[in-house]
Parts: C-alpha cells; structure tokens; sequence
C-alpha cells in the first residue's frame, strides 16, 4: 500500500468532518504538524475537539483553526501565549478541559495501547480532580484519567522511509510519538523520506504500522519566543 501523499490537502482528504477529534502533535511551536494544520483549516471542518500541549501561537499552528472559530473544545496541558484562545475562553466560545502535562501524555499514551482509565495521584485536592472517581491505593489517594483517542492524528517526524518507520529529531519528538498510536488514522509529515531499509531499526521510533499517510513538508520552524542581547 502505497502510503506517501502529494501534498497535505490530498493527505486529509476524506478524513475530516464536523464534530471530529484531532490530535496534534507539539509542544509550544516545536514539532508541530503546520502544513496538516493549515490543510484541516482549509478542509472547513467544524466543531473540532483537539488534543493538543497547547493552541500554537494566534498566527500560526492550531491558532490558525481558533481563529476561524473550527476548535469547539481544547484538551490541552499549557495555554498561554495565545490571546485568541484567552478571549474565546473568557467569553465563553470555546470549551477548555485542562490536564497536567504528566497526566496528559499519559492519556494519550493509554489510549494508544488500549487502556481505557488509570490512576494518578496528580491532581488530588485541585480543581482537576473534582467529579473523578477516587480510590485509595496504600493509604494513598489517586483519581482515575481515562485514555484519549482521536478520529485522526496530525504527526510531526524528522523522517520516514516509505512504509512509515518514523524517526523524530530531538525535542521535536514530545507528544507526536504517543500520538501517532492513539489516532484511528495516522497522518504525518516529514522532512524527508527514505527507501526502506535505509532507516537503522534500532533508531526507529515510531513503527510503520502505525502510521497511514505520510507527506513530505515545508517547514517554517518558527521560534515560538526570540530573545536577544546587544552585542
């Protein structure tokens, strides 16, 4: 099955809908899938619930979708940076369910491999365990998370050789790796592909069987804040 794809418009087509579930890959701008996500805005679907560290920043990444009103809901870990996302937030426009980071990779991995809940002791005595099962475990209390699956994953890889065996480039991996096995697709984009067999198995991260479409990108890679200092 032939699993590269022209461009990412063709990559997405007949997956999106209204009312589906994206994940998207990322932590702050680092990693992200940006030309998936320019393809889902253009795809004009609507009421999307997205998984995701966090919103992009207002230009560029999942911001891109907050501004055209596509997010109904966020499932996110850190949504600073973005004032779309604030005021949609504050006015009540858009639906936020916030998890700690730890807890938020951990979903998703658990979704990933078929585990419906677990228990965590973080988030105890907070407003993120309010309406959560709790269960003592050693004297110790925890609450239960459930997994977290999406209709589609949006993945952002270093490489990929045709059968998509992924390899990420350092910190760029984060989230995409978890989430290239919680979507009932996989859709990724890359900076190159490869024959197969050119990829050395052991520094592969990501299994082929896991990924479906696979596009070669253009990317930005945008530094999400730039400091400097006078010379």
């Amino acid at each position: 099955m032939n699993k590269i794809y022209p461009d990412a418009k063709a990559a997405l087509d007949g997956l999106t809908f209204d009312g589906m579930t994206v994940m998207a890959g990322g932590f702050g701008l680092c990693g992200i899938p940006e030309n998936l996500i320019v393809a889902l805005r253009d795809s004009g679907a609507k009421d999307i619930t997205a998984i995701s560290n966090n919103a992009g920043v207002d230009d560029f990444g999942l911001g891109l979708l907050l501004q055209t009103r596509q997010i109904k809901k966020m499932v996110s870990s850190y949504v600073g940076e973005n004032a779309t996302f604030e005021k949609q937030y504050l006015n009540g426009e858009l639906e936020l369910e916030f998890n700690p980071q730890g807890t938020l990779a951990e979903r998703i991995r658990a979704g990933g491999a078929g585990i419906p809940g677990f228990y965590t002791k973080t988030g105890v005595g907070t407003l993120i365990a309010e309406g959560k099962e709790h269960k003592d475990f050693n004297g110790e209390t925890y609450i239960m998370e459930t997994g977290l699956v999406a209709d589609v994953s949006l993945v952002k890889a270093w490489k990929a050789d045709k059968e998509g065996n992924l390899i990420y480039r350092k910190t760029a991996r984060n989230f995409n790796p978890m989430m290239a096995t919680a979507g009932k697709v996989c859709v990724v984009e890359v900076e190159e592909i490869v024959e197969i067999g050119e990829l050395d198995p052991d520094n592969i991260h990501t299994a082929g069987i896991f990924v479906d479409r696979i596009i070669l990108g253009d990317h930005e890679k945008r530094i999400e804040k730039r400091t400097t200092r006078a010379a």
